[in-house]
């Protein structure tokens, strides 16, 4: 019960990672508030969570007054916030010339401006409550992808617009950390195909995909008194991808 009667608000809640994060909290005693584009989707999770202590808020993370919206009604709800996880994204497979402007456009509004839009707007009352950060990043955001020009640039400024707003409020006691997933089995990855998959399973040391619950776990810790000397980091949750130099696997 880390989390007992702490107010978390939680975007892209209504599946994958963020689905699987507002249960973890739940179940640790937060009030969680669950944002996102589909309010089916996240009235599904208000009816699996541990606790009734909860509210759905349809946001769009790359509309300012939609975001606004949310911690408006948050705090008319709640009184404050404790914790904002910045979770939603969208994903566009292909090059700078392949995608179009226009999507390429919807990806970086919700992968990169979201995350700022909605830090923004929550900032003054994590200010109050000395509160906590976790943004979604990306194994795509330490590292390139072939093929994902734009998903790769929006995590890559998250990666470190986490560590400059750990830098800029650290001193007033707000940690902002992030996790940078590999592969993890949700709806947005599940339909690569198997094919596509299997070639992930065989660059992952560990041999196999992360799950939400994983991720899940690791943005708990991150938000909890249990890391409250950690501080601008972003930690891969990545099977051990990142702990490759490139260079081909001859065994």
């Amino acid at each position: 019960m880390r989390f007992e009667n702490k107010v978390v608000i939680i975007t892209g809640a209504g599946s994958g990672i963020g689905e699987a994060t507002a249960k973890r909290f739940s179940q640790e005693g937060a009030i969680v508030v669950l944002a996102g584009r589909d309010t089916d989707k996240l009235n599904r999770v208000f009816s699996e969570l541990s606790s009734n202590k909860a509210l759905v808020i349809q946001t769009d993370v790359a509309i300012r007054e939609s975001v606004k919206n949310m911690v408006d009604e948050t705090i008319r709800h709640f009184g404050r916030i404790d914790i904002l996880v910045n979770n939603a994204g969208l994903y566009v497979t292909g090059d700078l010339l392949s995608v179009s402007q226009e999507k390429g456009d919807e990806v970086l509004a919700t992968n990169l401006n979201g995350v700022v839009n909605c830090s923004y707007f929550a900032l003054p009352y994590l200010l109050k409550s000395k509160g906590s950060i976790v943004n979604n990043a990306s194994v795509s955001g330490l590292g390139a992808d072939w093929g994902g020009a734009y998903y790769c640039a929006a995590k890559g400024a998250v990666v470190n617009l986490t560590r400059a707003m750990a830098l800029d409020y650290g001193s007033q006691g707000i940690r902002v950390n992030a996790v940078c997933p590999s592969l993890v089995l949700t709806p947005m990855t599940e339909r690569f195909g198997d094919e596509i998959l299997q070639h992930f399973d065989s660059r992952i040391p560990l041999k196999r995909a992360g799950k939400p619950s994983e991720v899940a776990a690791a943005i708990a810790f991150l938000a909890s008194e249990d890391a409250s000397f950690i501080n601008g980091v972003n930690l891969p949750i990545d099977g051990g991808v990142t702990a490759s130099n490139g260079q081909p696997n001859f065994n």
